[in-house]
């Protein structure tokens, strides 16, 4: 595994704010681990090797604006994939779907999404393939984002204050961040098994 402390000091400050806004506006910024790269950079945060209040405001920023790109980009490019009923996934019905599903859970999937990789990158994208109110988009766009960076990364930054060379835990609290937060998508993947099997 490639170490995080390496990747974020090699990038620096304004590397980490262009991966956390391709994980969350680009398509192909699914594989980006948002969530142990702002925990890590709280933590180095915490020993000076970045200002703690230049990452929570660059980052929320980078964050709002992601998903608003790929909000548009959903909007302008992506239905256009579904209304040519190419394949399985690439049909019409899709976008009624989509429609119909953030009509209902919408605002709460943006916020939830964050926490969440690789639907934390699509959620955006399928809000526009869907047509959600961009006023009630970015109501629960910008107040996700908020919660998320803030919390990833004052969660790092109080905990390397609070232990002595926080630098020797970084992988392994990465790697149990990022399994944590993967467990939605073990769990509903297992609930779909477990009703298929009914």
């Amino acid at each position: 595994m490639l170490d995080p402390v390496f990747l974020i000091t090699t990038v620096g400050l304004i590397g980490i704010i262009f991966i956390i806004f391709a994980e969350t506006g680009l398509f192909f910024g699914f594989f980006f681990p948002g969530d142990s790269l702002l925990f890590t950079a709280g933590i180095l945060a915490s020993q000076g090797i970045f200002n703690i209040y230049y990452l929570v405001i660059f980052c929320i920023i980078a964050a709002i604006l992601g998903d608003s790109v790929g909000y548009w980009s959903g909007k302008k490019y992506g239905r256009a994939l579904f209304e040519r009923d190419a394949g399985f996934f690439f049909k019409k019905k899709r976008i009624k779907d989509a429609e119909e599903f953030y009509e209902k859970h919408g605002k709460y999937t943006i916020i939830i999404a964050r926490f969440v990789p690789i639907i934390r990158t699509f959620a955006p994208i399928v809000a526009g393939i869907g047509k959600m109110h961009y006023s009630t988009f970015i109501l629960y766009n910008v107040f996700g984002g908020i919660f998320w960076v803030t919390l990833m990364t004052t969660l790092g930054y109080f905990l390397g204050g609070l232990i002595s060379n926080p630098d020797k835990y970084i992988i392994p609290i990465a790697l149990l961040i990022i399994f944590i937060s993967f467990l939605p998508i073990i769990y509903k993947f297992i609930r779909q098994k477990f009703k298929e099997n009914k």
